[in-house]
């Protein structure tokens, strides 16, 4: 049994512990969250290279006392040449190989972004070598490999015939590595080499940036380095809402963070009063389908977008929704989602920043090209768009595509400051709601909250089902009052990983326990809480 871990010097959480220890390691040089998170950032992108990469996207909440959260969007945009013509004759864009990678990858931006506002406005002070030591580490001297990473080698191999790279890497010999052995990475060592000697703008408008675009080219990429070069992180004020007085926040469009919103504030309205029964389960499963209409119609790249996001998160709209919402009978639910492949972790300082983060390359291993001389893997995030040119979310050059990776963090009505979020595509607003709901308003346990049952509606991890799947540890009792509602009920193990690695770290900031830190990790990864 997890038990929830406590301390006050600085607190990491991440689903691999080598990235935690990265992050507590730079908190115990003096280095403030931000650079904690960034140092994290890299080191699981190189031994949880399955979920996330530089070759993917970030998005960043950053909270500072006394200031108003910060928002980072590093998503990367369609290549200039990536349009309906490129992909004639196709009724999809290919969501494995060359043409799937034709998205910009962000990943590096957004550490150039934190690092910016951790050197301007919090004192940040550790050099980038510093912060890329324990990468650059674990590449050239390899890791050991998960039953994660292992698993998902055997079982997504077969999809991977055209893309060029992957077999080199993740299956050497012609067979995949195995649990415990040592995978070493000396290509994307030397990349991470580069970045911290020339800086991290070189991925985008330096040398490695030309590098990199003549690599996509060889291998048969839409991508070049123009788009590169023309990439640039933003900085976005988080949404925003009331939950039972607690102010949460979360990324705007294109992530689906206003879907995460309207999910708690649509279930606090309905009035449940204690966690894990029905009235629990079916009703944030209710209010999760309210959500994720809203979100399959409307949300995309802001730039296209034509409603405004805070209109759902009005009182008006979210008590309409909330009325919606039949207590004993369950809505019908046709649709399938996006699936994703995902790492979330978080950082907290005795200062008192707080960093909650998210980092993709969209399906697992994202197109699967691994570019041989730079040894980055490259998302497939550009899958997402559309062919459809009535689709409002359709393929078009500089187009940004529709994320369902955002990082959660709250506000608490008694001065507390939570940072929380997990991996998983359409479950992320579902578990954010589940975590957030059992410890702030129900009273779990941090660890409890982020250990105990969960489900999951939609799709995930590439699985095309629409059921409701369940952990079989939530009861039978509840499992067939959920049947009887007429909800598709699919049970699932004890802690099934596709029910995503979720995490949590909570700061007091007032009363007796002020300066207390913390944190929770996910049994269902490979994850660890590390604290000073």
């Amino acid at each position: 049994m997890l038990e929830t871990v406590r301390a006050f010097g600085g607190m990491a959480t991440a689903p691999h512990h080598l990235a935690a220890r990265a992050g507590a390691r730079v908190l115990a040089e003096g280095g403030n969250a931000v650079e904690a998170a960034v140092s994290m950032a890299a080191a699981i992108a190189v031994v949880y290279p399955h979920m996330n990469g530089l070759g993917g996207d970030n998005f960043w909440i950053i909270h500072r006392p006394g200031m108003a959260p910060i928002g980072i969007d590093a998503c990367g945009a369609a290549a200039d040449a990536a349009n309906l013509n490129y992909y004639v004759g196709l009724g999809a864009i290919p969501s494995r190989g060359p043409k799937a990678a034709l998205t910009v990858a962000g990943a590096v931006s957004g550490w150039q972004q934190a690092l910016a506002l951790s050197n301007d406005q919090m004192g940040g002070t550790l050099t980038l070598a510093r912060l890329l030591e324990d990468a650059i580490h674990y590449a050239e001297n390899g890791s050991a490999v998960t039953r994660s990473l292992q698993e998902n080698i055997r079982i997504k191999a077969p999809e991977m015939a055209g893309a060029p790279g992957f077999a080199t890497t993740y299956k050497p010999g012609g067979r995949g590595v195995g649990v415990g052995e040592r995978l070493c990475q000396p290509a994307l060592a030397t990349t991470l080499r580069r970045l911290a000697k020339a800086g991290l703008d070189d991925f985008y408008r330096g040398d490695l940036g030309h590098a990199i675009g003549d690599e996509l080219a060889a291998v048969g990429s839409p991508l070049t380095s123009d788009d590169l070069a023309r990439h640039q992180a933003l900085t976005v004020a988080p949404l925003s809402v009331d939950v039972a007085g607690h102010q949460v926040f979360n990324m705007p469009p294109p992530t689906q963070g206003l879907a995460s919103l309207m999910l708690l504030a649509i279930y606090d309205r309905l009035g449940v009063t204690k966690a894990e029964g029905f009235d629990f389960v079916h009703g944030l499963v209710e209010a999760t389908k309210q959500a994720f209409r809203v979100r399959d119609r409307h949300i995309g790249d802001p730039a296209y977008m034509t409603v405004e996001p805070n209109d759902f998160l009005a009182a008006p709209a979210l008590d309409a929704m909330a009325a919606d919402i039949d207590r004993d009978r369950a809505a019908p639910w046709p649709d399938a989602g996006p699936d994703s492949d995902t790492v979330w972790f978080a950082a907290m300082d005795a200062a008192g920043n707080t960093v909650s983060m998210i980092q993709s390359l969209y399906w697992e291993f994202g197109s699967g090209v691994v570019l041989p001389g730079t040894g980055i893997t490259w998302q497939n995030r550009g899958t997402s768009f559309s062919l459809d040119p009535g689709h409002h979310n359709v393929l078009k050059p500089g187009r940004r595509p529709f994320h369902t990776i955002q990082p959660a963090l709250a506000h608490l009505s008694d001065g507390r400051v939570m940072a929380y979020g997990t991996m998983g595509g359409e479950g992320q607003p579902q578990t954010q709601a589940m975590v957030f709901a059992r410890h702030v308003l129900h009273g779990q346990d941090l660890q409890q909250a982020v250990t105990a049952p969960r489900w999951l509606l939609g799709r995930t991890w590439g699985t095309e089902t629409t059921s409701l799947r369940i952990e079989d540890r939530i009861g039978a009792e509840v499992i067939a009052a959920l049947r009887a509602a007429g909800h598709d009920v699919e049970v699932t193990g004890p802690f099934d990983e596709v029910m995503g690695h979720a995490g949590g770290l909570v700061h007091h900031t007032t009363g007796p326990l002020a300066g207390l830190m913390e944190g929770a990790t996910d049994p269902r990864s490979d994850g660890a809480v590390a604290a000073l």
